[in-house]
């Protein structure tokens, strides 16, 4: 009978602690199309909406072209490196994680605090811009109405489950996606003459100094704009920890980038070139406030689509909920990943029985909330927050580029095999190279202007860099503090904690 009892006792015991165990762990309840949507939606928003029309008008078609190009391959790469680690880890708040593991903690540390960073301030960004496209349908509301109202949304989909957040992304992807398909049947059709009633062909590409205007520097002056465009894509990482069947749905999601990237954003801007000439005004619109003259809307309303405005208002709208809702969900989990590492308060690694990192939920949307206040109450403020948010993206890549590279020198150095690897990412180490080093061009020549002429625009290099020196004290205050060292090829950890 004692015996009886002492093995129910223990069986109790671990039942507690297996149920224990449960709620400290996040939910992997992302499915296959949740993380395709997820890497999809991810490089859809403004970028490809509002400022593909001023990239166009500053270098000509075929220089938006090059630039697109050159930086959507390297996104390829960098997306092919983050999908090796996160098949083989898929973890949470991952980059920051595998810098800490194949570089240096310190490293790790200032990549995990910038990549928060910039995502709380653009949780921020985002909510000031859907109360401003709101203005289109509803002027006379106040702004902090429609703020207010979609930043409790973001918060109630990200603090109601994974599966809640993957659900509203998969559906807001979608609306971007059917957009982007029906614009570019609908463009084709009117450059061949069959909507509109006049061909057009090729002659907007060979009109003044087309197709490229401006010359290389002119094509150096849009790599920022559009990298900043496809910032996002590396969210399908961050997803990863909580993704269904990592192994099988991340490669999936990983190999679509590319083909996703030709079409949704070389097509566009062929399409949008052929139909609009570099030389129209209104591709100057490249804000919010401009989406009338949207080039989608241009394109729609050259074919007698009257709503076109309306249409593009309500899908760009869907753009940059999606963002927010993106945002939260990514700062959240790498503040909740930097805690369970050590390198974050401990409170915000505290899970709820739904897998949600509560704490740190709460928190971001705080930050988020205080950022947006700063846009109210101090504009001078919040265009810093802004600024210093404005590199975090590209530092961002860069780690993931470096801890790739030594993430592959560590297991070759530790005996092994590369068929232990489910997904491979090709042209090794040509492919983390080529990224590191069109990082460290965007990020070192985003505001190259401030330096003609003779002189230097202090002003202007303040505002573009300012978030480097915040990333490099970050780092080196981290690793004086901690005496952190390169962690050595052989030492590195492949386990998941």
């Amino acid at each position: 009978m004692e015996a009886t009892k002492s093995h129910n006792h223990e069986h109790n015991n671990q039942k507690y602690q297996n149920v224990k165990e449960e709620k400290q762990h996040i939910k992997r309840n992302l499915k296959a199309r949740h993380m395709t949507m997820i890497a999809i939606g991810g490089s859809i928003g403004t970028g490809l909406f509002l400022a593909t029309g001023a990239s166009i008008q500053t270098a000509g078609p075929g220089g938006a072209l090059i630039a697109y190009g050159a930086i959507g391959i390297m996104v390829y790469f960098l997306m092919t490196s983050l999908g090796e680690m996160a098949t083989l880890m898929p973890v949470s708040g991952s980059f920051a994680t595998y810098a800490s593991r194949f570089v240096d903690p310190a490293f790790g540390f200032a990549l995990g605090w910038n990549y928060w960073f910039n995502w709380a301030v653009t949780l921020a960004v985002e909510i000031v811009a859907s109360a401003i496209i709101m203005k289109f349908w509803f002027p006379d509301i106040p702004s902090i109405v429609w703020s207010v109202l979609f930043l409790g949304v973001i918060f109630l989909l990200n603090a109601l489950s994974v599966k809640s957040y993957g659900e509203s992304e998969y559906w807001f992807s979608l609306i971007k996606v059917v957009t982007i398909i029906v614009f570019i049947g609908v463009g084709l059709l009117t450059i061949f003459g069959i909507l509109g009633g006049q061909f057009i062909g090729f002659k907007n590409f060979t009109l003044g100094d087309a197709p490229i205007h401006g010359g290389v520097m002119s094509i150096l002056g849009i790599f920022f704009i559009a990298g900043f465009s496809f910032q996002g894509t590396e969210l399908v990482g961050i997803a990863a920890g909580e993704s269904e069947d990592p192994q099988k749905n991340v490669p999936k999601a990983i190999r679509q980038v590319f083909w996703r990237i030709l079409l949704f954003y070389i097509v566009a801007i062929a399409v949008i070139g052929l139909i609009i000439p570099y030389t129209s005004p209104n591709l100057l619109g490249g804000d919010v406030e401009a989406i009338a003259v949207s080039p989608f809307t241009l394109v729609f309303k050259q074919v007698g689509i009257a709503f076109a405005a309306s249409v593009m208002n309500a899908v760009i709208l869907t753009s940059v909920l999606s963002a927010g809702n993106s945002g939260l969900y990514a700062s959240t989990r790498m503040l909740w990943s930097m805690a369970k590492d050590g390198q974050a308060p401990k409170f915000l690694q505290k899970l709820n029985p739904r897998g949600i990192p509560m704490n740190a939920l709460v928190l971001t949307t705080i930050i988020g909330g205080f950022a947006f206040l700063t846009s109210i109450f101090g504009d001078q403020v919040y265009t810093w927050l802004l600024n210093a948010s404005g590199l975090t993206g590209f530092i961002a890549w860069l780690g993931i580029a470096v801890s790739h590279y030594r993430f592959r020198k560590a297991f070759t150095a530790q005996g092994r095999d590369l068929n232990e690897l489910q997904f491979k990412a090709k042209w090794f180490p040509l492919g983390p190279i080529l990224a590191f080093t069109m990082c460290i061009i965007v990020i070192l020549g985003q505001n190259y202007q401030a330096f003609l002429n003779g002189r230097i625009d202090w002003y202007g290099v303040a505002v573009s860099y300012i978030g480097l020196p915040i990333f490099l004290a970050v780092w080196i205050g981290y690793k004086m503090v901690h005496k952190t060292k390169v962690v050595p090829l052989k030492e590195c950890s492949f386990e998941e904690k």
